[in-house]
C-alpha cells in the first residue's frame, strides 16, 4: 500500500497530469479522427523522461522503477488512451527488450536515443497468421557470413511506420522446434526494411499500428539480441511486464470513464433532482468506483513484484486479465450513464468506449491470461 503515501509518486502523476492536459487533451479528437500518430508530443514527452521510464540514468534514462511507470501511463491513458498506448509499448516493450536481454554495447548503442525519445521504438512478434500462436512465425533470419538475412513480414506492431528502430523476433529454426525463435534490433534505413499497411482502427486511432515487411533484409550478427534460438524465451518475458503496461492503461481508460460519468450524473438533472441520485445509476457508479480500486490493486502487487525481481507471471496475467475486463465493462456503463450523449462525440465517453476493447486483446488476449492463471495455479 506504499503507493498511496509515496509522495515522489504523487508528484510523478502531477507532472503527468499536468502535460497531458497542456500537450494532449486540446488535440484529442483531431488526433483520433484523423488518425494522426503525434511525433512531436512524444518528443515532448521524452523531454519530461516519460520514454525512458526504467531505464537507468547512465543510458540516458529516468531510472524510475515500474511504479512510476504505471502511475504514468495511468495518468496519461485518463486523458488519451492511443498516447498512453505508444508511451507503454515504447517503454515496455521495444525499449525494455534491449535493456533487459543487450550487451553493454548495445545498450550505449541505442538506448539513449530510445529513453530520450530522439528515436522512437516498435517491436515486432505478431504475424498475419500466428497471434497467440507466436512460435509458428514464418518471419525468418538465415546465417550469412556474419550478416543474416531476414524475410517476412510482421502486423498489427505499433510505430511500424513512424518508429526508428525495431526489435523483431525472427524464426532460426524449422517451425514447431524448441527454440527456433532468435530477436534483432533493425534500425529505419536499413535496405529491405519497410513499413506496408496502415490498420484503419476502431480506436487508439492516433496510436499508428501497421505492417513491418523485410525483404532480404541484412542486418549484422552484433544487432542479435542474446543468444540464437532464445528470442521467443525473451519476448515471453517481456510480455510478462507488457501485462502490466497494458493493466496500467486499461486502469487509466476505466478511470477516465468513470470520472466523466460522476461528473456527468452529478450535473444531469432529471425529475427535479441529479441522476446520481437514482439508485439504477448510483449502484452502476458504485461497481465501477469498487472494481477500479480492484484492478489498480491487482496491478499494484504485480508491479511490486516486478520491481523486486521476484517471480510475477501469474500476478501479471491476473492484472492484465481483470483490469482489461474491467476497462471496457465501465468504459460501456459510463456511456449508459451519459445515455443519448454518451453515443456523442461531444462528450469523452464514447472515445474511451472505442478504446477499451484493445486492451482485452493486445499484449495476450483475455483467454491467453487465463491460460497462463490457469497453468500456474496447477504448479503451485
Amino acid at each position: 500500500m506504499d503507493y498511496l503515501e509515496n509522495e515522489n509518486l504523487k508528484l510523478i502523476a502531477q507532472s503527468a497530469r499536468e502535460f497531458a492536459e497542456q500537450y494532449i487533451r486540446p488535440n484529442i479528437m483531431e488526433w483520433d479522427e484523423a488518425q494522426t500518430f503525434p511525433v512531436e508530443c512524444f518528443k515532448e514527452l521524452g523531454k519530461m523522461g516519460f520514454m525512458g521510464i526504467v531505464v537507468p540514468e547512465e543510458y540516458g534514462g529516468s531510472g524510475l522503477s515500474y511504479d512510476e511507470y504505471v502511475t504514468i501511463v495511468d495518468e496519461i491513458s485518463q486523458v488519451d488512451p492511443s498516447i498512453g498506448l505508444s508511451v507503454a509499448a515504447h517503454n515496455s516493450l521495444c525499449t525494455n527488450h534491449i535493456l533487459t536481454f543487450g550487451n553493454e554495447e548495445q545498450k550505449q548503442r541505442w538506448l539513449p536515443k530510445l529513453a530520450t525519445a530522439e528515436w522512437i521504438g516498435a517491436w515486432g512478434l505478431t504475424e498475419h497468421n500466428t497471434g497467440s500462436d507466436a512460435g509458428g512465425m514464418s518471419t525468418t533470419a538465415v546465417k550469412d557470413g556474419d550478416e543474416w538475412v531476414i524475410n517476412g513480414a510482421k502486423n498489427f506492431i505499433t510505430h511500424a511506420i513512424s518508429g526508428d528502430i525495431a526489435v523483431v523476433m525472427t524464426r532460426t529454426g524449422e517451425k514447431g522446434a524448441k527454440n527456433n525463435a532468435t530477436a534483432f534490433v533493425i534500425e529505419k534505413g536499413t535496405p529491405g526494411f519497410t513499413s506496408g499497411k496502415k490498420e484503419n482502427k476502431l480506436g487508439m486511432r492516433a496510436s499508428e499500428t501497421a505492417e513491418l515487411i523485410f525483404d532480404n533484409v541484412r542486418v549484422s550478427d552484433a544487432n542479435r539480441l542474446g543468444e540464437v534460438g532464445e528470442g521467443f524465451k525473451q519476448a515471453l518475458k517481456i510480455l510478462d511486464g507488457g501485462r502490466i503496461s497494458i493493466a496500467a492503461l486499461s486502469l487509466g481508460i476505466a478511470k477516465g470513464a468513470y470520472k466523466a460519468a460522476l461528473k456527468y450524473a452529478q450535473e444531469r438533472h432529471q425529475f427535479g433532482q441529479a441522476i446520481a441520485n437514482f439508485q439504477a445509476v448510483n449502484f452502476k457508479l458504485a461497481e465501477m468506483a469498487t472494481e477500479i480500486e480492484a484492478s489498480e490493486l491487482l496491478i499494484r502487487k504485480a508491479s511490486y513484484l516486478k520491481n523486486n525481481h521476484l517471480p510475477m507471471a501469474t500476478e501479471g496475467a491476473m492484472a492484465k486479465y481483470y483490469a482489461s475486463e474491467v476497462c471496457v465493462k465501465v468504459a460501456n456503463d459510463a456511456v449508459q450513464v451519459f445515455g443519448g450523449y454518451g453515443y456523442t462525440k461531444d462528450f469523452p465517453v464514447e472515445k474511451f468506449y472505442r478504446d477499451s476493447k484493445l486492451c482485452t486483446i493486445g499484449e495476450g488476449t483475455t483467454e491467453i491470461q487465463k491460460l497462463v492463471i490457469g497453468r500456474n495455479i496447477l504448479k503451485d
